[in-house]
């Protein structure tokens, strides 16, 4: 009895490991039902190729990189809507400069604006909606000064192509960066104080501080972290696209979001796991992907990709947050 007991409960899933299951369910669904697309439309299989599952994790790795800044700020019950721009304007200032100089530029830019997003947020106590998209509308107006309202004629680096496009054995070296800043975040969140801060914070914030959380350095903090990210994943578009471009990031913002919260981060803050939000970036773009596979007219693909989030929200995102 106690060794059935045992063995139920190795295999019974966790809170945060239920939502992570459900994402990778329906990922097998979606490539289930494209590849019965496929197969009865076109006789072939192409979803199920490791060119096609490398292509689409390359894509992903750009969103990735962004969604893994954004669930810092929602592990904090914080958001960053100052995404958009903040991206537009690392990959402008990077090609713009160019040279050697271009990855520095665009780290810079996020730094810049993560400091003002965490002055308004940490020290004025603004909230972080309205104060991240006052954010991005101040960037997108500087973009357009600092174009003159024409599309940029700059291109991207030798450097910024080599991490975003080029391979080495066949895999593209953006998964490579993905791959090390996933890492770099795991590590974080769960081996360092900085990590366990943020989740505090997000369980209650006032109870962090009490217990000593520098709470003001560890929310500004989180968005340099956030926009650097944003702006660096900003510069990998340009060299994947070869150019930047004004609005290359309004398509990404929703989608970083959807991808945190699909992967079990408790919109609220405090609960959340880094390989959630992975899963919910793989989830997001095949669902893209194979929507327009099946030549879905865009109204229809905005319909059912806005439905799959909301029916996968309705199942576990509103959960409350931890209370210990």
């Amino acid at each position: 009895m106690s060794t059935t007991t045992s063995t139920q409960r190795r295999f019974e899933l966790t809170r945060d490991d239920k939502p992570i299951a459900i994402a990778a369910l329906f990922i097998v669904v979606i490539l289930i039902a494209g590849t019965i697309y496929t197969l009865t439309r076109y006789g072939s299989m192409p979803l199920l190729t490791p060119t096609y599952l490398i292509q689409q994790l390359q894509i992903g790795s750009y969103l990735g990189i962004i969604a893994a800044g954004m669930m810092l700020v929602i592990l904090i019950s914080q958001i960053d809507l100052s995404v958009p721009w903040t991206l537009a304007a690392g990959a402008m200032m990077a090609t713009a400069i160019g040279g050697p100089w271009a990855l520095p530029m665009a780290l810079a830019v996020g730094i810049i604006v993560g400091v003002v997003n965490g002055f308004g947020v940490a020290v004025l106590r603004i909230p972080s909606m309205i104060f991240t998209l006052g954010v991005n509308a101040v960037m997108r107006g500087l973009m357009v000064a600092q174009t003159g309202g024409f599309a940029p004629q700059t291109k991207a680096t030798d450097l910024m192509r080599f991490l975003a496009a080029e391979r080495t054995f066949g895999i593209p070296h953006a998964i490579f960066v993905w791959i090390l800043i996933s890492i770099a975040m795991v590590v974080l969140l769960k081996k360092t104080a900085f990590g366990r801060s943020i989740y505090a914070i997000g369980n209650k914030e006032a109870a962090a501080y009490l217990s000593g959380v520098p709470t003001k350095r560890v929310l500004f903090i989180a968005f340099i972290l956030c926009s650097t990210l944003s702006s660096f994943a900003g510069l990998l578009l340009a060299g994947y696209s070869t150019k930047a471009y004004q609005g290359m990031g309004d398509a990404y913002v929703l989608p970083a979001i959807a991808a945190v919260v699909i992967g079990g981060t408790n919109i609220l803050g405090g609960r959340g796991r880094y390989l959630g939000t992975i899963v919910g970036v793989i989830l997001i773009v095949l669902l893209n992907s194979v929507l327009s596979i099946m030549e879905m007219p865009e109204a229809g693909r905005q319909i059912i990709y806005g439905a799959v989030i909301i029916a996968m929200l309705l199942v576990y995102g509103r959960g409350e947050k931890a209370t210990s």
